[in-house]
């Protein structure tokens, strides 16, 4: 019998632990672009183009520092992350929650699956803390300048993620995700799967993990009229279990309820162990 039963927490990024888009703290800010006109050039880029928005923004980015004869590396990317400003208790949630959980023979490891960049995700403060960073990213030339999107993560791709959690195949490249495997043999099922997202793309991800038996969290700005409506709309609409501000400090309710789901898997895992 395993020491531990093995729990995965698994964010969104964008609105979810920091308020914004990525983009906007290292990289529009180095070239002195102004997020609301980025964004509007992406939106016009998508419609006129019956493009992925994802593969737009990708696009933009190469494009605008192409005009500013910026030749972006990976490093440099990696370091757009580096002043990421996260939501109060962010950055001590991982300890602290890893701790309680522990104290209860639980295991968790954290993932993130979002639609930003994978190489500015990995320059922030908290990339430390997760096992895998599940995001778009770009391919590199011989000179090591970004030119082409190497990979993109939207809407339903993100499930694929899910089943690389749940079968425990991480590596992308993995095509074992596809092959059979025994649900009992399955290192996380999806019902010890807790999912943290603010938006419409993180449906499909909220909607599978739910209907599997698993948590799902909609977190929304505090003090954002806007997320918080639509925050409670996923909440109506059965994609959640909850709804609540982006406040991760102890005490709160994301904190609250994180530490109750917990309770009920090792209580559910003594009863099942019996």
């Amino acid at each position: 019998m395993k020491k531990y039963v093995d729990v995965a927490l698994i964010y969104d990024f964008d609105g979810t632990l920091a308020a914004g888009n990525m983009q906007e703290y290292g990289f529009l800010k180095m070239l002195n672009i102004a997020p609301e006109i980025f964004w509007s050039k992406c939106d016009k880029m998508t419609q006129q183009e019956s493009a992925d928005s994802n593969l737009s923004y990708m696009r933009c980015m190469l494009e605008e520092a192409k005009a500013r004869k910026v030749a972006f590396r990976r490093e440099d990317f990696v370091k757009c992350g580096d002043d990421i400003t996260f939501f109060k208790g962010v950055e001590e949630w991982f300890d602290r929650i890893n701790a309680y959980a522990l104290q209860k023979g639980i295991r968790l490891s954290h993932y993130i699956i979002s639609s930003g960049l994978e190489e500015i995700a990995l320059g922030s403060k908290i990339a430390k803390n997760f096992k895998q960073i599940y995001a778009s990213s770009y391919m590199y030339d011989e000179y090591g300048a970004a030119v082409w999107p190497a990979r993109v993560v939207n809407y339903t791709d993100k499930t694929q993620y899910l089943f690389r959690i749940n079968k425990g195949c991480l590596d992308p490249l993995d095509k074992s995700v596809n092959s059979p495997m025994a649900i009992e043999d399955r290192p996380v099922p999806f019902s010890h799967m807790i999912y943290f997202g603010d938006g419409d793309t993180d449906v499909p991800c909220m909607s599978m993990i739910k209907r599997l038996g698993g948590y799902c969290i909609s977190v929304f700005q505090p003090y954002n009229k806007k997320a918080k409506s639509r925050a409670e709309r996923l909440f109506e609409e059965g994609r959640v279990n909850i709804f609540a501000p982006a406040d991760y400090s102890a005490g709160k309710k994301i904190d609250r309820y994180v530490k109750n789901v917990v309770n009920k898997i090792a209580s559910d895992a003594k009863l099942t162990n019996f």
